[in-house]
């Protein structure tokens, strides 16, 4: 298997992961407050991460690495998840994936810039195109309106990108799994704090649907996921394996409606399959690096 088509793959495996965020997060916000959500999360995360990295007999992060990892906490921690919550107090999961359609192109944008990679012009044609379908999407299912959620996700790809770009420059230097790991740890303090002034009682006494999606949000949105999607990342590179995320909103479309009851429409399956035209093109487009 080529290497941009297995990091295609694996990377995949994480974005089919994440696509299920938004409806975990829609379900778990009927009895969580959005921001006990994603600092809860992350000390669950940081615990599973501790017991990873003490198992692995993984040694103590050099300190040249700390301010990366601590950006990609920003990003994918605290930002990113942060936003979304709040986007999901009142907002639909199923159109807030569409928003997020938008990550694609900003995780394509870092990746030239961090990683010196050079997409061809039609490598650029084919993600613009597939993102700008994720735009009309939105405003032909939101009336031509931007609401304040599409902002705050607008928000939450900026913080994604970032993290994800980062993430991707230390997984050349340790394991994506060390990676993540070694992130959630270092926000372990912070996380912790916020949780416990963020929490109440009432949440002991949460439904069991709430429960479950909640800690799929910790060990799966936050953690597991990440094991996949940096490696692919890495190994098929930042710019192309990032219009995998194309077919996020979509994934998270059947999601929410085998979770949620949100209905799948002709018009979603239309755009859905023009996204995948344009991922199957910009895969084959060339991207070259920097020496």
């Amino acid at each position: 298997m080529k290497s941009d088509t297995k990091g295609m793959f694996v990377g995949f495996i994480g974005i089919f992961i994440f696509s299920l965020t938004l409806p975990a997060t829609k379900i778990a916000i009927f009895d969580l407050d959005p921001y006990f959500i994603a600092y809860g999360r992350a000390v669950i995360a940081a615990l599973a991460a501790g017991i990873y990295l003490m198992a692995s007999k993984e040694k103590w992060i050099e300190a040249k690495y700390i301010p990366k990892l601590l950006i990609v906490a920003g990003g994918v921690v605290f930002g990113f998840p942060i936003l979304a919550n709040l986007a999901m107090e009142n907002g639909s999961s199923a159109h807030g994936a569409i928003i997020l359609g938008l990550l694609p192109l900003a995780t394509a944008i870092l990746g030239v810039l961090r990683h010196h990679e050079k997409p061809s012009i039609g490598f650029w044609i084919s993600a613009i195109i597939g993102s700008s379908l994720v735009v009309i999407f939105s405003f032909i299912s939101g009336d031509g309106k931007v609401a304040h959620e599409d902002w705050l996700l607008l928000g939450a790809c900026v913080f994604a990108s970032i993290g994800y770009s980062e993430g991707t420059d230390l997984s050349k230097v340790m394991h994506p799994k060390v990676v993540i790991s070694w992130v959630l740890v270092l926000s372990l303090p912070i996380s912790l704090i916020l949780s416990y002034y963020t929490f109440e009682v009432s949440y002991l006494h949460m439904s069991l649907s709430s429960w479950a999606a909640f800690i799929y949000l910790a060990l799966f949105s936050m953690y597991i996921g990440f094991f996949f999607w940096y490696e692919g990342l890495l190994i098929g590179g930042v710019a192309r394996v990032s219009q995998v995320q194309l077919l996020q909103p979509f994934c998270t479309m059947i999601a929410a409606s085998l979770m949620l009851g949100d209905e799948l429409t002709v018009l979603n399956v239309i755009f859905a399959t023009l996204v995948v035209l344009s991922v199957m093109i910009g895969k084959k487009m060339l991207i070259a690096k920097s020496n």
